[in-house]
């Protein structure tokens, strides 16, 4: 089946505009992504809308673990990242031997590995959570382990005790607000309809799931990391908090986030950290799990959606879903006629986006003495994202048989 051009549906949605920085040629400035030297000046920055041209600092592990810091553009191929890499490992005091044919891989948490072609695009983007880049030669490819920090974990009390809920949540919708407004419309269509042939990555779009992945996990590790009851009770209850308040700023994909992470198998299974949650908060959360039920097609989540003026941050892998049934299930063209019906039915999708940030979002909150404190937490959150670790972590909590 011919699939019809980003560019295409560019042109349809009606005022879409990339703007004047297009036409204008930006200065080049090395900006940090989330797990790329994390500076506390650089995190409390606002966040920008990243491009391919822009410039970044990034760690390519070794098999030992030992690292180089390339500085590179965004959208560089991964044939021009193995070349800096080799530049660098040359000149290491480190490397006793001259490095040979390097490949690229990235290796997750779990210990899974994908390896890239030299010819790929934009990768940095695409990296799960605690997912780091490694470049090895062909045959250490099935020796390369995760960092020791992702598969060990030591327990301990976390700073979200000192934090009140209605901080944590607002530092969340002002993060979100951020990075959706970084995202063009453009970049939705790019990721559904084939974004390795788009004339548009889509960089920011990408960096938003990660966000939402990032504080699902964020959610089970500071529980699973608690080692004390009545804390991790109390935890329970601020995340709770936490979620009515992202719910009630209009700001869906933390809240859901939140939700879902309560609701990850490793953290729904302490039944003694449940029990102890007081019956308000219980019944809350019956409520909340109902709007994340994906029942009817996500009926009550898009009955809520449709009771809402904007500006609000959507669910964003909702929207991909809805995009992409409706991608697959029409085609594109009629044998030389196109769909039009398809493409303003993808328009409207599209639109509909623009109308949830027409206007700006305003949380009002009068910063505390511990304001830039919670942002920067916020704004580097610290997670395990191995679900067998997790799982395990909740086993010495409560042991099966409790």
């Amino acid at each position: 089946m011919p699939c019809i051009g980003c560019s295409t549906y560019y042109h349809m949605l009606s005022g879409c505009s990339l703007g004047n920085n297009d036409k204008e040629s930006r200065k080049k400035q090395v900006r940090p992504l989330f797990r790329h030297f994390r500076r506390i000046d650089a995190c409390l920055q606002p966040r920008e809308a990243f491009r391919g041209s822009d410039e970044i600092f990034c760690r390519v592990y070794t098999p030992d673990h030992s690292y180089v810091t390339i500085r590179s553009r965004l959208s560089c191929r991964v044939g021009e990242i193995l070349a800096l890499v080799k530049e660098k490992l040359q000149y290491s005091e480190d490397q006793p031997t001259q490095p040979g044919n390097l490949i690229l891989v990235a290796v997750t948490s779990s210990g899974e590995k994908a390896v890239f072609r030299p010819s790929d695009e934009a990768v940095f983007t695409t990296l799960g959570v605690n997912t780091h880049l490694f470049a090895c030669e062909p045959s250490e490819l099935e020796n390369l382990m995760p960092l020791p920090e992702e598969i060990h974990w030591s327990p301990g009390d976390s700073k979200l005790h000192d934090m009140s809920a209605e901080e944590v949540a607002n530092q969340l919708v002002v993060f979100d607000w951020e990075l959706f407004s970084c995202v063009h419309e453009v970049e939705f269509i790019c990721y559904v309809f084939h974004g390795e042939q788009s004339r548009w990555r889509p960089l920011n779009l990408e960096l938003v799931l990660q966000r939402c992945s990032e504080v699902q996990h964020w959610v089970a590790t500071e529980i699973l990391q608690c080692q004390s009851l009545p804390k991790r009770i109390q935890l329970l209850r601020k995340f709770i908090k936490i979620a009515a308040l992202c719910k009630q700023q209009q700001d869906l994909l933390s809240f859901l986030a939140v939700v879902l992470g309560l609701d990850n198998p490793a953290v729904s299974r302490l039944r003694l950290t449940w029990e102890g949650l007081p019956g308000k908060f219980r019944k809350l959360f019956q409520q909340f799990e109902s709007i994340a039920d994906p029942s009817r097609n996500h009926k009550s989540y898009r009955d809520l959606i449709a009771s809402l003026r904007p500006p609000l941050i959507p669910f964003t892998p909702l929207l991909l879903k809805d995009l992409t049934f409706l991608h697959e299930s029409c085609k594109s063209f009629h044998g030389d006629l196109v769909n039009f019906e398809k493409m303003h039915k993808v328009a409207e999708m599209v639109r509909s986006i623009r109308r949830y940030r027409s206007t700006q979002l305003a949380v009002e909150a009068e910063p505390s003495p511990s304001h830039l404190q919670t942002k920067a937490y916020v704004r580097q959150l610290q997670v395990i994202d191995n679900q067998n670790l997790l799982f395990e972590m909740s086993c010495k909590l409560e042991a099966k048989d409790m």
